[in-house]
């Protein structure tokens, strides 16, 4: 990759591989990701504000 362009899509500006979060959330305030051989957690607060923990 050149030096000065954008490493991901959404920095070039694109948004085709944003999910929205409630498609990961459906209905749930909390749902586990598997990455990379590790568990996180995804939690959605009274706020509305995203909490990632491992």
């Amino acid at each position: 990759m050149a030096p000065g362009k954008a490493s991901s899509p959404q920095a070039a500006g694109t948004r085709s591989d944003c999910v929205d979060s409630t498609e990961l959330l459906r209905g749930q305030k909390t749902v586990e990701i598997n990455h990379n051989g590790a568990t996180y957690r995804l939690q959605a607060t009274r706020l509305g504000k995203l909490i990632l923990t491992k």
